[in-house]
């Protein structure tokens, strides 16, 4: 199948006045349907920035980025973009944080609540549809924004670092709740991570920058069997994965 996401000589330098820093240089990969890629690196490589690249947010200073949907001449792609923190508008419930983008699309009123009803339960949050964001815990948040990326269908769904700021059980427990939804809804996915172990229990390969500017140094693919359960974390083929990635960061 063709490829969603074709990313060729990617340069990225950022110039303030006679300043120049440059984020990442001669990034070149590719992203197959309905892969998860999961994208380590030393701090400062380039991955956030990567990551808005390609949510266009950041304009690339070389190279280029293609998406497939959006060179068959119709429409652009659609990308999804989940933070470290949720940034849920503390004025809307968790279900109309979830309707927001189907609002701006204009969606009638009626099919974007069942619309998001759904997706409420694809989330397993049942039962706080009508809880503002100050009442919800960590993770409950970070199922809202992962929700309201989800519910628009995106072509591509980009995590950066979506549960770094949560404790390590919970942290855990979120990484198999996505892993669920992932099987769910099989999006292609880029996520941004630091943690080895949540790298390679998440995804079919792992990217790994080079420090700054960065470069793809390395990319693994993750011969585990799915669906993944837990059990896989503890096993010698697990640990000797995460040994070879951790050997490529330093």
């Amino acid at each position: 199948m063709k490829d969603v996401l074709q990313v060729n000589k990617l340069g990225v330098t950022f110039t303030d006045g006679s300043v120049s820093l440059e984020a990442l240089r001669q990034v070149t990969f590719s992203i197959a349907p309905q892969e998860f890629i999961c994208l380590l690196g030393p701090s400062g490589s380039g991955k956030s920035t990567l990551l808005r690249v390609l949510a266009g947010l950041v304009n690339p200073t070389a190279g280029e980025v293609i998406f497939s949907t959006a060179t068959n001449g119709h429409r652009s792609a659609r990308v999804g973009l989940v933070f470290q923190q949720a940034n849920l508008m503390p004025w809307r419930s968790a279900l109309e944080n979830i309707t927001l983008p189907l609002e701006l699309q204009g969606v009638p009123k009626d099919e974007a609540r069942e619309r998001a009803q759904e997706m409420i339960s694809l989330i397993n949050l049942q039962g706080f549809e009508n809880e503002w964001p100050r009442n919800l815990s960590g993770g409950m948040a970070q199922r809202v924004a992962l929700g309201r990326a989800l519910i628009q269908d995106p072509d591509l769904l980009l995590l950066d670092e979506p549960f770094g700021s949560l404790d390590a059980l919970t942290r855990d427990q979120m990484g198999s709740e996505l892993l669920r939804i992932w099987q769910a809804k099989r999006k292609t996915v880029l996520m941004v991570t630091h943690s080895i172990s949540e790298a390679v229990y998440l995804s079919d390969r792992v990217l790994v920058l080079s420090p700054r500017p960065g470069n793809i140094r390395f990319d693994l693919p993750i011969d585990l069997p799915r669906p993944r359960l837990d059990e896989a974390r503890f096993t010698p083929h697990f640990q000797k994965l995460a040994r070879r990635l951790k050997g490529e960061i330093g």
